[in-house]
């Protein structure tokens, strides 16, 4: 990386652009300036086509070449007001980062104050504010969406936020906990712990009998010991998990990777490894109690 902020390509970018734009120029220029004398037949290049369709060396028309040079223009006016140039900042002093920090004041000052008003009233109120939950459907389908779908409803390896079931709780300083600092949830590979892929395939059936699902009573009896061995220091004796570490409930029948045997052999198999990014860098503490209210009242309503 040293190579590429040293001080040899600030000038090398800014000689290359200078170069190609006042080339065009003068490339253009050397295409213009012959012109055929009265009576006198434009030569060709050689080039021909379908036998009689030939290319010729005619200088290209004056209105043409024009637009051509104010395209030129126009490129050297914009490189000597905005950056272009390697480190010359131009002469307008512009940034996309700081067109965006002016940007992101003016929305602070309309709307600061807006956000700020329901970062008093406790989250449950907000929650219950038709207002304020608006504002935090239109944050959820700006920030959140992407994963948890518009409707909230999650997708394989993404929790559906509007079924009560809540890997790490659902009380309202929990969920605001999630989305501020994030979380990071592993299960590993516990193929060899199990016993191989046979031991998988009865733990899976012990597990497919936890919540009811149809399974083979005598896989899930043979898997149950091992259940307890490996599996219940996290999800717990009975399988009911375990929220301070994220540990699925897997007497619930809710699926985050998928309810089938297959589903859950695979997870035996190769473990799992989910991230919830945190938004503390990213949104203010005000968005984050809006945003946490609108998930809270997503399963209560």
């Amino acid at each position: 990386m040293a190579d590429f902020i040293s001080g040899f390509w600030g000038p090398y970018i800014a000689v290359i652009t200078l170069a190609s734009v006042i080339g065009c120029a003068v490339f253009l220029k050397a295409m213009s300036i012959r012109r055929l004398a009265p009576g006198e037949k434009a030569a060709t290049t050689g080039h021909v086509w379908d036998e009689d369709l030939a290319e010729y060396n005619n200088p290209l028309p004056r209105w043409w070449a024009w637009l051509f040079y104010l395209t030129v223009i126009f490129a050297l006016g914009y490189l000597a007001y905005y950056p272009g140039l390697g480190v010359f900042n131009g002469m307008g002093n512009w940034s996309s980062r700081g067109q965006y920090e002016e940007e992101m004041a003016r929305a602070e000052a309309t709307y600061g104050p807006i956000f700020n008003k329901y970062l008093q009233e406790d989250l449950k109120a907000v929650a219950a504010d038709p207002e304020a939950r608006q504002m935090g459907q239109r944050l959820f389908l700006t920030y959140c969406s992407q994963c948890h779908g518009s409707d909230a409803r999650g997708a394989r390896g993404f929790p559906d936020l509007t079924d009560n079931d809540w890997l790490y709780g659902g009380d309202p300083q929990t969920i605001k906990t999630t989305i501020t600092e994030g979380r990071n949830g592993v299960m590993p590979p516990m193929i060899a712990a199990v016993g191989g892929e046979q031991g998988a395939k009865e733990v899976a059936n012990y597990v497919l009998s936890l919540s009811g699902r149809p399974h083979d009573a005598t896989l899930a009896a043979a898997g149950k010991e091992k259940f307890t061995t490996v599996c219940a220091a996290c999800h717990g004796p009975d399988g009911k998990g375990n929220q301070a570490i994220g540990a699925p409930n897997l007497t619930d029948n809710v699926w985050l990777y998928g309810g089938s045997e297959a589903a859950i052999i695979e997870t035996i198999t190769k473990g799992r490894s989910g991230l919830m990014p945190a938004q503390k860098d990213k949104l203010s503490e005000a968005k984050i109690h809006l945003l946490a209210a609108y998930v809270y009242g997503l399963s209560k309503h």
